[in-house]
Order: structure tokens, then C-alpha cells, then sequence
């Protein structure tokens, strides 16, 4: 049916019946930023765990739920009398073995005296000199013992390690803690943070081909690839972001490279284990040869579309396409830049046939 009656339109075309009106639009080469999207998750660049190194009964909390905190705030005061006592003891410890030493020493040199003048035996002063070496060496026990004490002493005053935000408080005032109490709270730096997801060998590649392209390497300070991210509800993260971090070996069991970007996250809007979808984008734009996507079709061969050639007839040129770029598609293969392809009134022509072709956004009447 479809051959028969294709001579047909042909002879209406010969006797003087219009063209079929089409929308064409023209292959043009644009400068594209590359880019690839990873699910990410947000990762705090310190935490810690804040647990009791001593035992004893908490004496006062100096932070609230949730409160930011800077370097070096009391946090915890555990009670401290006992351990006071303990650094008391052990200086008049280190006090007696000092006199001791001193005594050992004053012996020792009275006993060269003597066997100077052959008053006593060698024996004698070498008793003093192994007495002189166990005074000694009781001193350095109880500077060790001492500075253990001080230690202990120290360990009663919790303090912050690094400014960020507390968590929730694990303890009260008057409870017993200790070092197998558990976390007394959790301390997380709330900027900068890390963002880590895993690059794909083929995007690992894009990716490291580009840097170098742009004179840096993956994970130096030098590259030129900045990461965008897009927030769980759906919009756009302020910040730029830089990779701070990638893997020197791809994950076998994944093939992928575990990659790290920084962002400063000033706004404190990146929550330590958070979702988000990260974007590596190259500084450098591309030049791409592009058409709008919806003059590209389909069927068992590949991908084509419908060329508007200089005689303004139909051409169907098969192309190979590369990434989608909002509305329209780049092409590798297939056309050239300038050429015309239609992107409406494609179910209105087929190949041969001659066509009204008119440049997509210019305003034409409808000629009926």
C-alpha cells in the first residue's frame, strides 16, 4: 500500500500542490562543561568519641544538647579530690627518694675517700656505688609515678579537642563514670566537611584524562574539576567544592575509586552522614556539535535523523550520539556542523521528498 501510493504523492507534488511545512533546526558546536553525577554522602573531617579516662562521679556538664563549642571548652568536670591526693603523695614520694639519693651520693663519695687511703676495703665502696644506683633509679620511679598522677589529675577536666557542635549529653551531674562507660558525648567539626563517593573506571578515566588535560592530576591541589552538589530536597548547594582526596587503587570487588572533594560549608548546611548528589564538572568547556533532542529517532539500526538537504529534500542519515545537554544531544558521527535536521513535523515526510523547511523560533505564517 505504502509503495503504491508513494508515486502518487509525487504527482501531487508535480501538480503544483504545496510542500509539507516542517520545523528544522541547525547542528551547531557549543561550548559544553563536562559533567558526571554520584550519589555522595557528607562526612565530618574530625568526630570523636568523648570518654572518661578516669573514674570518678561527674561533678559538673559545661555544655548543652547540641551547643557549638570551641577548642579547648571545659566540657565534663569529673571530681578530682581523690587524684589530687594521689599527685600530693607521689611528690613527697619523689621527695624522699631525692633525699635518699642525696644521702647515697654523700656515701659514695666517703667511701672513695677511704679507699683512697686504704682506710677500708674495695668492697665497701662498691656497696656505696650499688647503693648510690638503686637511689637513683628510685628518684626516676618517682618522677614516673608523679607524672602519671598529674596525668590522672588532668584526665577530671574534659575539654574540647576542636571547635564543632556537641552532641546529645550521655551524662548527669553525680553519675559514675569511667573509661568502659561509654561516650560521654560525640564532638563533630561541622566545616570543613569531606564529601565521598566512588568514581566508575570509565568516569575515573574521563575524569583523570580531563585534570591532566588541564594541567593538574586526580587528588592535587592543581586540578581544575569542581564539585557541585544538589541537596536532598531538590536544590542547589551554594558552595563550590575541590577534591581534597582519591584512592591510589580501584576497589576490585566495585571497580570503582573512592574520591573525596572539600567544601567549607560556612552555612554549616552539610550534616555529618547526610545524602546529597554530587557533580564533577570540568573548568574548561568542550567544544561539542550539538542538535535538539527531539530530532533524533530510533529503530532497529541505531540512531537518525531527518536531514533538510541544499535542494530542500529529505535525507535519513543514521548518527552516533554522545551525552544529553538539557534540551539537545551531542553528535560524534553522522553530521556536520550547519546542517538542518527536523525536529517537528517529522510523521509529515519521508525520505526524497521534498519539504518547506523552516528555521526553528522564526515566525511564519501558516500559508493556508
Amino acid at each position: 500500500m505504502f509503495l503504491a501510493a508513494w508515486p502518487g504523492a509525487g504527482q501531487a507534488q508535480q501538480a503544483g500542490q504545496a510542500a509539507p511545512r516542517v520545523t528544522v533546526a541547525a547542528a551547531i558546536t557549543e561550548d559544553v562543561v563536562q559533567d558526571a553525577s554520584f550519589i555522595a554522602r557528607v562526612e565530618a573531617t574530625d568526630t570523636v568519641d568523648l570518654i572518661a579516662r578516669v573514674t570518678g562521679f561527674v561533678r559538673a556538664v559545661g555544655v548543652r544538647d547540641g551547643a557549638e563549642v570551641a577548642e579547648g571548652d571545659l566540657l565534663f568536670e569529673i571530681e578530682s579530690e581523690q587524684y589530687a591526693a594521689v599527685v600530693a603523695a607521689r611528690r613527697a614520694d619523689l621527695a624522699q627518694a631525692e633525699a635518699n639519693q642525696t644521702l647515697a651520693e654523700v656515701e659514695l663519695d666517703r667511701r672513695r675517700e677511704l679507699v683512697a687511703r686504704q682506710a677500708v676495703a674495695q668492697s665497701e665502696l662498691d656497696v656505696a656505688q650499688a647503693n648510690q644506683q638503686v637511689a637513683a633509679a628510685a628518684v626516676r620511679a618517682a618522677e614516673a609515678a608523679l607524672a602519671q598522677a598529674e596525668l590522672d589529675l588532668g584526665y577530671t577536666r574534659i575539654t574540647a579537642p576542636f571547635a564543632g557542635r556537641i552532641g546529645r549529653i550521655g551524662a548527669s551531674p553525680g553519675e559514675l563514670v569511667g573509661p568502659t562507660s561509654g561516650a560521654l558525648a560525640t564532638l563533630v567539626r561541622e566545616a570543613p566537611v569531606f564529601v565521598s563517593f566512588a568514581l566508575g573506571e570509565r568516569q575515573l578515566f574521563d575524569v583523570m584524562q580531563a585534570a591532566l588535560a588541564a594541567g593538574g592530576s586526580i587528588g592535587a591541589p592543581q586540578d581544575r574539576i569542581d564539585v557541585t552538589l544538589r541537596l536532598p530536597n531538590g536544590t542547589e548547594y551554594g558552595e563550590t567544592g575541590t577534591i581534597a582526596f582519591g584512592d591510589n587503587r580501584v576497589d576490585p570487588a566495585t571497580g570503582t575509586l573512592a574520591v573525596r572533594a572539600e567544601f567549607a560549608n560556612a552555612d554549616r548546611l552539610l550534616v555529618d552522614g547526610a545524602f546529597v548528589t554530587a557533580r564533577l564538572a570540568q573548568q574548561d568547556p568542550v567544544p561539542m556539535l550539538t542538535i535538539p533532542q527531539a530530532a533524533v529517532q530510533r529503530d532497529q539500526r541505531g540512531s537518525f535523523v531527518l536531514v533538510v538537504g541544499a535542494e530542500q529534500t529529505v535525507e535519513q542519515r543514521y548518527v552516533a550520539t554522545g551525552r544529553t545537554i538539557g534540551a539537545s544531544v551531542a553528535v560524534t558521527e553522522g553530521l556536520r556542523e550547519g546542517e538542518t535536521v527536523i525536529v517537528e513535523g517529522l510523521q509529515r515526510v519521508r525520505p526524497g521528498v521534498p519539504v518547506e523547511a523552516v528555521l526553528a523560533g522564526t515566525s511564519v505564517g501558516d500559508g493556508n
